[in-house]
């Protein structure tokens, strides 16, 4: 069974049509909206500020999903990939983002829509990731424009079979 705990009287809250893995970690101030999925030893923990999470959102094996205590809430959009075991820690990820497998995302950090940030990425604190690029790097910095076949061919993609994986999982 997944680890749900209330945090200072603060329980999390789910959406419809959710996966969350027997031993994934979800505690506190935390809100996942519908079609998400939390897979293998992922942890969100709400402890110490708000983490928002929208719709059709996958957090993949061993990821981090934390926030800082007084400074930095987590807000995540919708159509949104984290890769495994990325950390993704007080920022803003908007809608149709893909987060590269090992990246991390400081705090006060802004991804914009339609981006990809690379696997094994650094995006320092209060970085602007601009809205349709891909970033790459320690620490991460432009590479590209995505192209718009890039935005529907992986951003959706990939989204959209992490629905149909957490199915797998229901149905067992």
């Amino acid at each position: 069974m997944p680890v749900i705990l209330p945090v200072k009287g603060i329980s999390p809250g789910f959406g419809k049509n959710i996966y969350i893995a027997p031993n994934a970690t979800i505690v506190g101030d935390v809100v996942i909206g519908d079609d998400c999925s939390v897979w293998f030893n992922a942890v969100i923990r709400g402890d110490v500020n708000s983490i928002r999470i929208g719709n059709k959102v996958n957090i993949q094996d061993g990821c981090i999903i934390h926030c800082t205590y007084q400074k930095a809430k987590t807000v995540i959009g919708n159509n949104v990939s984290i890769g495994h075991n990325a950390i993704v820690h007080g920022c803003t990820i908007q809608d149709n983002v893909l987060i590269g497998m090992g990246s991390i995302i400081m705090d006060g950090a802004e991804v914009g829509s339609n981006s990809i940030i690379a696997a094994g990425a650094v995006v320092l604190e209060n970085t602007k990731v601009e809205q349709g690029a891909i970033y790459a790097g320690i620490p991460a910095r432009k590479l590209k424009d995505i192209p718009q076949e890039l935005i529907h061919g992986e951003i959706d993609r990939i989204a959209n079979n992490y629905i149909q994986y957490a199915d797998w999982f229901r149905n067992a």
